[in-house]
């Protein structure tokens, strides 16, 4: 069986699965080695205890994104790639990058908010930034993994941190087979679609299609259809973090589905697994007054 890390099937999602018509921007990484910066100017002092540690700055490219980085360039300075800690400029589009450019690295990621929603992130203020990461409170996410199939038999190995969602191609619903832990569970969900979301995703497109949100520490995956036609009270379900889902599409041909890791679609699937992936651990840091944690919570009193 073949096996592809990525292929002419994968595109970018649009509305319905469909490929965008442009490429979604790409952050704008800048990697920066903060150390106490001279010739600072008047009222400017630095953060003299960031000599002692590496800070990289990844920034999108929208304008208030930029304008950040050249604030906090000009406080702390430049350096090094290597850097063990990683500040994020921009929104949770731009975190949700910067945590899939640095898996295979132990970093840890400190994002503040210069987009819109910026849900995982923090308030952008650039002064006492050292201060700030080194009383943070850390949060640690293992990401999903999914194994998409397609018709032409390739496997497409892709990660997700917020989630993993099944979405028609067509005009015409997709029916589609659920296995958990090896037993049948439902023979046909005729549905738009189906998601698959992390604690941390559990806000994001699983909220949209009235998922339910998930607190952090609950070891738990939100199972969620989108417009469920059969069966048509089937609101989903919630399953152990270490459940391992397969989905198997009936007449792909017919009633074509793709899958998304994110942000990166795989088109004409035949059969999807999802499970988390344990050996994968991602490190967040927040304010301890605007933890994480605490967001997920307020977020379930939001009118």
């Amino acid at each position: 069986m073949a096996i592809n890390e990525a292929g002419p099937r994968l595109r970018r999602p649009g509305r319905f699965g469909k490929p965008l018509r442009k490429p979604l921007p790409i952050a704008a990484i800048l990697w920066l080695y903060c150390r106490p910066p001279e010739n600072l100017g008047p009222g400017a002092e630095g953060d003299k205890s960031l000599s002692l540690s590496n800070i990289a700055f990844v920034a999108a490219e929208s304008p208030d994104a930029q304008a950040a980085l050249r604030e906090l360039t000009a406080r702390y300075g430049p350096g090094d790639p290597g850097a063990e800690t990683i500040v994020v400029l921009g929104g949770d589009g731009t975190m949700l990058r910067a945590l899939h450019d640095t898996m295979t690295r132990p970093v840890r990621i400190f994002g503040m908010n210069c987009g819109t929603v910026g849900f995982l992130m923090n308030r952008y203020d650039a002064a006492g930034l050292a201060e700030r990461i080194a009383r943070a409170e850390q949060v640690t996410l293992h990401p999903l993994q999914m194994v998409a199939k397609t018709s032409d038999g390739v496997e497409h190995r892709l990660l997700a941190v917020n989630e993993v969602s099944l979405l028609r191609e067509s005009a015409q619903a997709a029916k589609i087979k659920l296995e958990i832990d090896g037993r049948q569970r439902m023979d046909e969900l005729v549905c738009d679609g189906v998601i698959v979301a992390t604690p941390a995703g559990s806000t994001a497109y699983n909220l949209s299609a009235h998922g339910p949100i998930l607190p952090l520490s609950s070891a738990v995956l939100a199972l969620t259809p989108i417009s469920p036609f059969r069966p048509r009270r089937w609101r989903g379900a919630i399953l152990p973090q270490r459940a391992r889902l397969r989905f198997v599409i009936h007449e792909p041909e017919r009633r074509p589905v793709s899958a998304t890791a994110d942000f990166t679609e795989v088109r004409a699937v035949s059969e999807v697994t999802v499970c988390q992936d344990q050996s994968i651990a991602l490190t967040l840091l927040f304010d301890p007054e605007h933890h994480l944690e605490e967001r997920i919570l307020q977020e379930q009193f939001q009118g």
